[in-house]
């Protein structure tokens, strides 16, 4: 099983010594290790780079990402995995006063930052933030510093990748706001495959049935930061 992840804690992320670890990784290896496949080797990637590596048969199986109709026209994807909301990485103290997407619309000086082709851009969008106020990023670490540094007022994500974030860097003067579900529902994220692999889809949805709420996942998650709340939204 070839599996492509990003730098994106709690999801997946390399510790000091080189070993991946997040509870994207952590899962995609049990069901790799219960279904008896080929041994697990992981693949450091760009976002951009998922999906195409997925067709091009780069590898086999991406990080959980966000389900949405344009690209299950390219890929497939499990269950879910997490379901989970939106949230601004700001800088601490929150000193323009941002509760949302719509308070940085409303900012005529505000400048928020996305991933190119993640879902946080045409949400900017939807809820009022004009492009040329948008600034996108190859990847967290870039636009997190890039807010850190004032280059953007916020930086636009999922919550809990905020926190993943920061909990690596306790001394980071950043701080989390959630956004509210008005501006954005909490949303579901799946493994992605190639469509040419849906036999492997299949037996991959079965073992995710088996796993997901028992006893061995909530302890997993738990240590990632994710909250009994979490795991039954998902369920």
């Amino acid at each position: 099983m070839r599996f492509a992840f990003l730098q994106e804690p709690p999801f997946c992320f390399t510790d000091a010594s080189g070993a991946l670890r997040g509870c994207d990784a952590v899962l995609a290896e049990k069901v790799c290790e219960t279904l008896g496949l080929d041994g697990f080797s992981a693949i450091e990637a760009g976002f951009a780079e998922l999906l195409p590596g997925l067709v091009e048969d780069r590898w086999d199986m991406t990080t959980g990402l966000f389900i949405s109709d344009e690209r299950k026209k390219l890929v497939d994807f499990t269950r879910p995995i997490w379901m989970l909301a939106d949230g601004l990485l700001v800088a601490k103290g929150n000193p323009r006063g941002f509760a949302g997407y719509r308070s940085v619309a409303m900012d005529q000086t505000g400048m928020i930052g996305v991933i190119s082709g993640q879902i946080q851009h045409p949400t900017a969008l939807r809820n009022g933030i004009p492009a040329e106020r948008i600034r996108t990023f190859g990847t967290q670490a870039e636009a997190a510093e890039a807010v850190a540094a004032g280059v953007v007022h916020a930086y636009a994500s999922v919550a809990m990748a905020h926190r993943g974030y920061l909990a690596r860097r306790p001394n980071a003067s950043l701080a989390v706001i959630d956004v509210p579900a008005e501006e954005r529902q909490p949303a579901a994220g799946a493994f992605a495959l190639a469509k040419r692999n849906s036999p492997l889809r299949q037996r991959i949805d079965t073992c995710l049935g088996e796993l997901l709420g028992s006893s061995w996942h909530r302890h997993m998650m738990r240590e990632y930061g994710f909250s009994e709340g979490d795991i039954d939204r998902l369920l």
